[in-house]
């Protein structure tokens, strides 16, 4: 695949993140013809998990590491530190010497203004946008990244890409209604759908 269209993103896999924030994240990156790539879309079980994921984040020029769940949230739970980890990782490969890994930029997105100075203050200066776990706030985030990062000119206001997505669901679970003449099974299909399904889905309607 072409390393400069490659986005990789580390981000929790939790069924609500992923409703709301993934899916629009992956739904912006492809309207502005990138490549998102995830470790989900690896599914090699006799391939070692920290192999693959370095694969991966060496064939993406650029990378979106969520911070946004790296504190427990009840006494005894362990903080999760997958995300910080695979960030590292990034750094490290861009910090190498490779001329072609020296090119990768970063967006590292927070729910909460300077949360991450508490669990990786080493990052500060890098490009740090807030979410807030809200579905429309991430539209603003990554396209703004992409307008100052990678110079994507002539996009769409976020909001117009908020009513997109959100006519794609609609449009989606109306076909799959009609395909199986029901909307319980329509529902069952969205809340069912692969992370590269749901990749091909908006490859095949942009």
């Amino acid at each position: 695949m072409n390393f400069s269209k490659n986005v990789f993103i580390n981000c929790p896999f939790d069924s609500k993140y992923i409703d709301d924030l993934l899916k629009p994240i992956i739904f912006v990156l492809i309207k502005n013809n990138l490549t998102p790539r995830l470790s989900l879309e690896i599914s090699d079980s006799g391939q070692f998990r920290l192999e693959k994921i370095t694969t991966l984040i060496k064939n993406c020029k650029y990378s979106i590491h969520d911070l946004s769940i790296v504190k427990s949230k009840a006494i005894g739970e362990f903080a999760r530190m997958n995300m910080p980890f695979e960030l590292g990782i990034d750094y490290g490969l861009r910090n190498c010497g490779d001329k072609i890994l020296r090119s990768k930029q970063f967006l590292i997105l927070e729910a909460v203004k300077y949360d991450y100075t508490k669990a990786i203050s080493d990052i500060s200066g890098f490009d740090i946008k807030v979410h807030g776990n809200d579905t429309e706030k991430i539209f603003d985030c990554i396209q703004s990244w992409l307008g100052e990062t990678l110079k994507i000119e002539n996009q769409e206001p976020p909001l117009k890409t908020f009513y997109d997505f959100t006519e794609f669901n609609s449009n989606l679970f109306d076909e799959k209604a009609k395909e199986y003449d029901s909307d319980k099974l329509a529902k069952n299909y969205l809340d069912t759908l692969t992370i590269p399904d749901f990749i091909n889905q908006v490859k095949n309607r942009k």
